[in-house]
């Protein structure tokens, strides 16, 4: 599966790195990967070549806030080799109507 499409594509560029910065629960998660039991809410991002520079909320034993880049979600491996996917039918959504895992 691709991670970043055209339309993300176009979407990331409206929120460079620190574009969000002091928003809170009112910045907004752009796109959504997920591999089994692990979540990454990307809010904004920088494209270094031909990789990216994510600032978002991962969440899976805690949520936090963090950095991380599109090759190393692609290179990550899960039980039985599953990658990382892309949620297909995640909209655009601020922080504050996210749904976390209890």
């Amino acid at each position: 599966m691709k991670l970043i499409t055209k339309q993300i594509e176009n979407q990331l560029a409206k929120y460079p790195l620190y574009s969000q910065d002091g928003k809170g629960e009112e910045a907004v998660a752009v796109c959504k990967f997920f591999l089994q039991g692990f979540t990454w809410y990307v809010l904004e991002a920088q494209q270094n070549g031909t990789d990216y520079e994510f600032f978002g909320i991962v969440e899976g034993h805690c949520k936090e806030y963090g950095y991380f880049t599109l090759s190393q979600l692609q290179g990550l491996r899960g039980r039985w080799g599953l990658t990382v996917e892309r949620d297909m039918y995640f909209k655009p959504t601020k922080v504050k109507d996210l749904r976390f895992a209890a």
